[in-house]
Formats: structure tokens, C-alpha cells, sequence
């Protein structure tokens, strides 16, 4: 009877973008030219019908280190980014971002991700963690969230995957540009 209950609930399902690593990936293949992106319609694509319990959206905050409008101006769109996915019900998990002889870099994003997999998959808060990051340094969490019989989709992009992942997922999504047309604003 626990098996018959179990099989006619609908799968759930969380997902967890690396914010960074999608932009960059977006901006490399033209999806962003001009357009701002649909996340919330990206989402719902994702979990295909699914019970969808949390979309979770990682990225390093920007800082006004120097003081300049540009700065101020990036802070200002991060901001206002962020507020718009935390009303499509986004939660925003924040990292910082290290400014350093003139290159800036994420610090933290990485681990915030492989915890709240990790912790997920023990908390049983979802059937299948949905990845949308192309950074094999979350391969351990991939390994452990499948020790805990979850599953874990690989998405990424078929211009530039990450074999690493797709190796350690159950399953992967490769889209290609044509596929995020419909995302665009």
C-alpha cells in the first residue's frame, strides 16, 4: 500500500542554478544580446511537470569597491536582478565576489551549492536535484547525492558540457541555443 501512495505522488524536484556560470554560458552563445531571460518559464521547463519545491539561484554579490558610477551602476542591476528572481520565488543564496589585480572571481558559490545538494538529499527535501552549473568541483556532492538514491540532472550546454557531470549524473540536459529562444523576454 506505502508503494502504491508513493508511486502516485509526483516526483519532486529542486533546482540550483550557478548564476555566474549560467550568464557567462548565456552571453557566450547570444542569448542575452539585447534580451533579458525568463527564469521563471526556464524553471517550469526544467521540472516538466514535476512538483517543483525549490528554485534556489547562487551568485557572488557585487561591491562598489571604488566608488565610480560604473560600479555603482552593476551593484545597482545585480540588485534589482535579484530582487526580481526572489519575485518569481528564487531563493537567493550569496556569495562574495574578491576583486584582485584588476580580475574579479566568486568565492563561496561552489560550496554554498555542494552543502545545500548534500543537505537536501539528506533532509529528503527532493526525489531529483536538477544542476544547472557546468563546475566539476560539485562532483563529490553529485557522488553523494546519488549514494542517498536522489536523483541529480546534469543541465548544460551542448556548446561547452562538462563530461565530469554528465558522467555523474543520472541524467543530463544539453541545450543548445536554439532550445533558450523561448526563454528570452
Amino acid at each position: 500500500m506505502i508503494n502504491l501512495l508513493k508511486n502516485l505522488q509526483k516526483e519532486r524536484v529542486a533546482i540550483y542554478i550557478d548564476g555566474s556560470n549560467f550568464y557567462n554560458r548565456l552571453k557566450e552563445i547570444g542569448v542575452l544580446d539585447g534580451f533579458e531571460f525568463d527564469y521563471k518559464k526556464f524553471a517550469e521547463h526544467l521540472s516538466r511537470g514535476r512538483n517543483l519545491i525549490s528554485k534556489r539561484y547562487y551568485v557572488g554579490v557585487v561591491r562598489n569597491t571604488d566608488g565610480s558610477k560604473k560600479s555603482e551602476q552593476l551593484v545597482s542591476g545585480q540588485q534589482k536582478f535579484l530582487k526580481g528572481l526572489e519575485n518569481e520565488d528564487y531563493a537567493i543564496k550569496r556569495g562574495k565576489v574578491i576583486y584582485s589585480f584588476g580580475h574579479t572571481r566568486e568565492k563561496g558559490v561552489d560550496v554554498k551549492i555542494a552543502a545545500d545538494l548534500i543537505i537536501g538529499a539528506i533532509d529528503n527535501i527532493y526525489d531529483t536535484a536538477i544542476l544547472v552549473s557546468s563546475d566539476t568541483d560539485l562532483i563529490p556532492a553529485l557522488n553523494y547525492v546519488r549514494y542517498k538514491n536522489k536523483g541529480i540532472e546534469y543541465v548544460g550546454f551542448s556548446h561547452n558540457p562538462s563530461f565530469g557531470l554528465i558522467k555523474n549524473s543520472t541524467k543530463s540536459i544539453l541545450l543548445l541555443p536554439e532550445d533558450l529562444q523561448q526563454f528570452k523576454k
